[in-house]
């Protein structure tokens, strides 16, 4: 399991709570800082999430970590009847929401507040489900992860794009470079709030990924379980399904 850090060190509350309070401060600035910091690079990612998802033709998807709505928001391209995005910060929900009544989709999306550990949907109810940026935000990835496999239907996919750290010379030292002073130097400088981004660099440097993040999914209970490094390896798509 993962080291379990959180936003504010100081703080009494959990992590859930410290990361529901950290978005909510962020949320108005989030979808710029963050089109900055990866250089737009995202967006292509994000494409690559939706062809997977498209190949399945699916009628039921749920965002997790949907925060202000973007992949939620580009799954409508694929063949869904319902999309469900959900996540944990009120604030980035009201975002996404305005996104979505101005792209007119609230017949198809539907933003609610909650967690991945309690996803209030019955057992194989999705068809696909999707968590960008925000698996290592869970408090408890293993219960998180369980919770997703029982709400996703056999043979549904699961696909997850997270960030990861590049392991060759000399794209290791520059992606070092750019957690260590770049994202927190931006974020400090457009953010309210000085913690968020040094806690999501810190957070992306020590969260499990490739094949270690591999063997967690097989643990819980998932099966053909792939990963594809993107961009020299500073983030990574994994892909997984159950019997």
């Amino acid at each position: 399991m993962p080291k379990n850090i959180t936003p504010y060190k100081d703080s009494e509350l959990g992590k859930k709570e410290q990361v529901a309070q950290m978005f909510d401060s962020i949320s108005e600035n989030y979808d710029g800082l963050n089109r900055v910091i990866s250089f737009g690079i995202d967006i292509k990612w994000r494409k690559k999430v939706l062809k997977l998802v498209s190949n399945k033709n699916p009628k039921t998807v749920l965002d997790i970590a949907t925060g202000t709505g973007d992949l939620a928001i580009l799954m409508t391209e694929t063949t869904a009847e319902k999309i469900i995005g959900l996540d944990i910060s009120a604030g980035m929900l009201e975002v996404g929401k305005k996104k979505i009544d101005a792209k007119k989709l609230n017949h198809k999306i539907e933003m609610i507040l909650g967690d991945s550990e309690t996803i209030p949907y019955e057992d194989n109810y999705f068809d696909a489900i999707t968590v960008a940026f925000g698996i290592r935000n869970f408090e408890n990835l293993e219960k998180g992860l369980a919770e997703i496999l029982r709400v996703l239907k056999p043979n549904g996919i699961f696909v997850i794009l997270e960030t990861s750290v590049p392991t060759k010379f000399p794209y290791k030292q520059g992606y070092a470079f750019h957690s260590k002073f770049i994202l927190p130097l931006v974020g400090k400088l457009f953010s309210k709030d000085k913690s968020a981004y040094r806690y999501l660099s810190d957070s992306a440097n020590i969260f499990p990924f490739g094949e270690a993040l591999n063997n967690i999914l097989r643990k819980i209970g998932f099966i053909e379980v792939t990963h594809l490094p993107q961009t020299l390896g500073v983030a990574t798509i994994y892909h997984a399904t159950k019997k």
